[in-house]
């Protein structure tokens, strides 16, 4: 917990609100970073975490497109291929993530000194 003043806020939950994730979204995140050297595909996420695997994928995609997942192609054996995806970098995302703090802050510092 952060202290601020009269209130406390939970690292997670600044975590999740700057990334603006979801509940499950944020499952999938905390997920893969304590995995953060391996690769899965979807479907070995609905396995692990026990949820449908087009939720997963749903998920996934957005996680994607918000570059907090990355994908690579993963060749089988016989031919074709599956996407696996991992974390960004940590270092990346934590710098992601203190810049919107930091925006934020400044945001709130400014509307201080206008009142």
């Amino acid at each position: 917990m952060i202290d601020f003043a009269c209130k406390k806020f939970d690292l997670n939950e600044i975590i999740k609100c700057s990334l603006d994730l979801t509940k499950f979204e944020f499952e999938i995140f905390k997920y893969l970073i304590r995995n953060d050297e391996e690769w899965f595909t979807t479907f070995e996420l609905s396995k692990r975490l026990k949820v449908g695997l087009s939720t997963v994928q749903k998920t996934v995609k957005k996680l994607k497109q918000s570059n907090i997942v990355v994908q690579r192609q993963k060749n089988l054996g016989k031919g074709g291929y599956v996407f696996a995806y991992s974390i960004r970098n940590k270092t990346l995302l934590r710098e992601i993530i203190l810049n919107i703090i930091h925006n934020w802050t400044k945001k709130v510092e400014a509307e201080v000194k206008m009142w």
